[in-house]
């Protein structure tokens, strides 16, 4: 009995210096295993050279992560354009998961010195003809495509969207506000299409917060944080997040600048090699890159 007892004594003690080592601040807890995106992975390994190459700069495999995009989803890409991250999104999403491309409302383009009558009349079948186009970037397992333009959501799509993305697509929206509310009416109808919990994720041109208002009101592709924060909140979101993935310190733009002189536009440096060198050394835009939410 007592080689009994002495046994149990010290088998007391050794738990007790076990205990107190398991809380001893020397002993970290593991770190989280962090399961990599491997179709996210597969859909951007898929993209063209020429696409691929400007990963570095546009970040998408980290922008996708942060805003939550996953295969399934319902995803709506604002002013989707030749398809950049559409045909990323195509094959990630998968044949469960839906593309909708969504344009700038007829009324806006206008607004743009560019645009021609024959170019205006065009985007009167936009919805069919980009479609067309979409469907050419996906194969069996790709997601379903379908379109609309601004200030003509069919109502049937009212709910059923899981995210909406803007992807340098604000400034538009911003710069013309007063002459339709394009940007106002864009919001409410991103509103309406999402589901309850749905992200709204933004990647957009970023005009530091010291930088005239007048200036960075969209004019030049640059807008304020400050700025578009307090737009969803008004039209009802909830600000989730940031991420810094996209920022870029080099581009300290000012009143002058527009955010078209950098690559891949290069305006006005195209045939002047030294101001073209100093455009590429910047490199693309700081973008900031901002996570909304509807309300459950």
């Amino acid at each position: 009995m007592k080689n009994l007892n002495s046994l149990k004594g010290a088998l007391a003690i050794a738990l007790l210096v076990l205990g107190s080592a398991c809380t001893s601040t020397n002993i970290q807890p593991a770190a989280p295993v962090v399961e990599e995106n491997l179709a996210l992975k597969a859909a951007l390994s898929q993209q063209a050279d020429d696409n691929q190459a400007r990963y570095l700069s546009r970040n998408p495999e980290a922008t996708l992560n942060f805003f939550g995009i996953q295969p399934g989803m319902t995803v709506v890409e604002a002013l989707p354009g030749g398809g950049w991250y559409s045909k990323i999104l195509i094959p990630y999403l998968g044949e469960n998961g839906e593309l909708v491309g969504v344009d700038y409302s007829q009324k806006l383009w206008p607004n743009f010195s560019f645009m021609t009558p024959e170019r205006i009349e065009a985007k009167k079948t936009w919805v069919s003809t980009w479609t067309a186009q979409a469907k050419q970037w996906r194969d069996d397992n790709g997601a379903s495509i379908t379109a609309f333009q601004f200030d003509e959501m069919p109502s049937s799509m009212a709910g059923s969207a899981d995210a909406m993305l803007f992807i340098r697509a604000l400034h538009n929206l911003a710069r013309f506000e007063d002459n339709g509310n394009f940007l106002s009416n864009s919001l409410k109808e991103t509103y309406t299409i999402l589901k309850p919990g749905g992200i709204v994720g933004v990647v957009q041109h970023q005009a530091r917060e010291d930088r005239p208002d007048d200036w960075s009101n969209g004019d030049n592709g640059y807008l304020k944080k400050s700025f578009i924060v307090a737009k969803m909140q008004a039209a009802g979101f909830e600000f989730v997040g940031q991420s810094d993935i996209n920022e870029n310190a080099k581009d300290q733009a000012n009143v002058g600048d527009i955010v078209w002189r950098l690559p891949p536009s290069l305006s006005g440096s195209k045939d002047d090699d030294e101001k073209r060198a100093a455009m590429l050394a910047v490199g693309e835009s700081n973008r900031m890159t901002l996570k909304f939410r509807k309300p459950l």
